[in-house]
């Protein structure tokens, strides 16, 4: 065992743990959720992106050595390479604005930083935590931006899930191109569409969210980095702000830039409910969308059994065969996560007081789990769901000949009124429409069935012009 001590007094811990007695306090004050700062990696990943560059920063402007420079900066490709991350132990949710995070963070790097010094975990006088590792630093400015750059990350992996799944409804709508169906509003049946149409609808639901989410992930870019405890650069060295920014985004690849106003962005954290609101948006559209899976999908034989899902479990312990839409069920239930997140994203920002916001621990957790949890559901949606979808082309075929919801597509050409009569008698005989046309003297069956094909039933106007 080692002894460390802050000003509140000694404190053992373990010889192998990276980490010391800041995080030891936080350990023993933060037992809230059983969730470590160790199951947000993209977390981690920034601040060591964060700490790297102001090591380099310091050393430019003379605060710290070119070796302490090197050794705190080898720390921190470790944990870029995802090492040590489990020595990130201090609970995802905590009091401090997220101090406990950045001092674990700091202690890790320190320790680190001095193994590959050859020397002792502890050896502060050579390395330490807060004067060298932290130097010219804040929680409240490393921490925002750390968050800022892990859900940027998060961005990334989100819009490539995204796509993925765009892309199987995408190939689906293909597929499905020729396959007339029955379009229903109100859960009513309303006009013809194509299955094909239905599954490129849900593609270009995808690519608008996609568009959005990456209009909105440059707002994670305005960082507060150099403003210190409040925005005032104090403890930081003249031209401070100048040199890590640009460092920080060569060495991370995120576009991060300056705020304007670094008192302003260290108290407001707009931005963060502005990117909830995005995940909100994009939540809401996949249950949609989800739903209508389950709908088309209902049967297999007493339900709406447009499409059929591919089976992927047992779906009762007391039905023999029966099998549930788990994968759309899934995706709804993350969804309503999400939604929920978003509410304690915009509490939190709401309770921010004065020039710092106390609460940002839990947007950083709500945000990770938002982000993470909707890119895992989108790709089993994909992977387990979508990507093995078929139609049911016989009773789609016998629905559509029997429809008197064709009878829409030939207003143009008959008018309303032999239109409606054409409906009327055919629910009232239930009889084919070609036939109800026939026997009314409005049509043959042979000039219906010119007229009643997908390409003209699915295009705006072309019965019109056929005509």
């Amino acid at each position: 065992m080692r002894q460390e001590q802050d000003f509140l007094g000694p404190k053992t811990i373990p010889p192998d743990a990276y980490w010391g007695v800041h995080t030891a306090r936080a350990v023993e004050n933060f037992p809230i959720t059983g969730h470590t700062v160790a199951q947000m990696p993209e977390l981690i990943r920034a601040f060591a992106f964060v700490k790297k560059a102001a090591a380099h920063a310091n050393h430019q402007l003379g605060a710290l050595t070119q070796q302490q420079t090197e050794a705190i900066s080898r720390a921190c490709d470790d944990l870029i390479a995802g090492q040590l991350h489990d020595q990130f132990v201090t609970d995802v949710i905590q009091g401090g604005a997220g101090t406990s995070t950045n001092m674990n963070a700091n202690e890790v790097i320190a320790n680190r930083a001095l193994e590959h010094l050859g020397l002792d975990k502890g050896r502060y006088d050579v390395i330490h935590p807060n004067d060298h590792v932290n130097a010219s630093q804040s929680t409240n400015d490393t921490y925002p931006t750390a968050v800022k750059m892990a859900t940027w990350f998060g961005i990334q992996t989100l819009l490539a899930s995204l796509a993925q799944l765009r892309g199987a409804f995408e190939a689906k709508a293909r597929e499905f191109a020729p396959v007339l169906k029955i379009g229903r509003t109100q859960l009513q049946d309303a006009v013809p569409m194509t299955l094909g149409q239905e599954f490129e609808a849900f593609a270009s639901m995808v690519q608008d969210d996609e568009r959005r989410l990456r209009e909105s992930a440059y707002l994670m870019c305005e960082i507060n980095m150099g403003g210190t405890a409040i925005g005032t650069g104090i403890n930081a060295p003249v031209g401070y702000v100048d040199v890590v920014t640009p460092k920080l985004a060569e060495l991370s690849g995120v576009p991060v830039k300056a705020a304007g106003n670094l008192i302003a962005a260290t108290s407001d954290t707009g931005a963060f409910v502005d990117i909830s609101g995005v995940l909100k948006r994009i939540a809401a559209k996949l249950s949609k969308i989800s739903n209508d899976l389950r709908l088309l999908s209902s049967g297999p034989q007493a339900g709406v059994c447009d499409i059929r899902l591919p089976a992927r479990q047992a779906g009762s312990s007391i039905m023999p065969g029966k099998v549930n839409p788990v994968i759309p069920e899934v995706m709804n239930q993350v969804c309503f996560e999400v939604i929920g997140n978003d509410a304690a994203i915009t509490m939190s920002a709401e309770a921010g007081q004065l020039q710092l916001n106390a609460f940002e621990p839990l947007i950083a957790w709500a945000l990770h789990k938002s982000l993470r949890h909707l890119s895992q559901a989108c790709h089993t949606l994909q992977v387990n769901c979508v990507e093995g979808i078929v139609a049911n082309h016989d009773l789609l075929g016998q629905r559509i000949a029997a429809s008197v919801t064709l009878v829409t597509a030939l207003n143009p050409l008959i008018g309303y009124e032999k239109a409606a009569s054409i409906a009327k008698a055919a629910i009232a005989t239930g009889k084919p429409i070609a036939q109800i046309a026939e026997d009314l003297g409005i049509m043959s069956q042979g000039e219906m069935a010119k007229l009643l094909v997908a390409e003209r039933l699915t295009q705006c106007g072309a019965l019109t012009t056929a005509s």
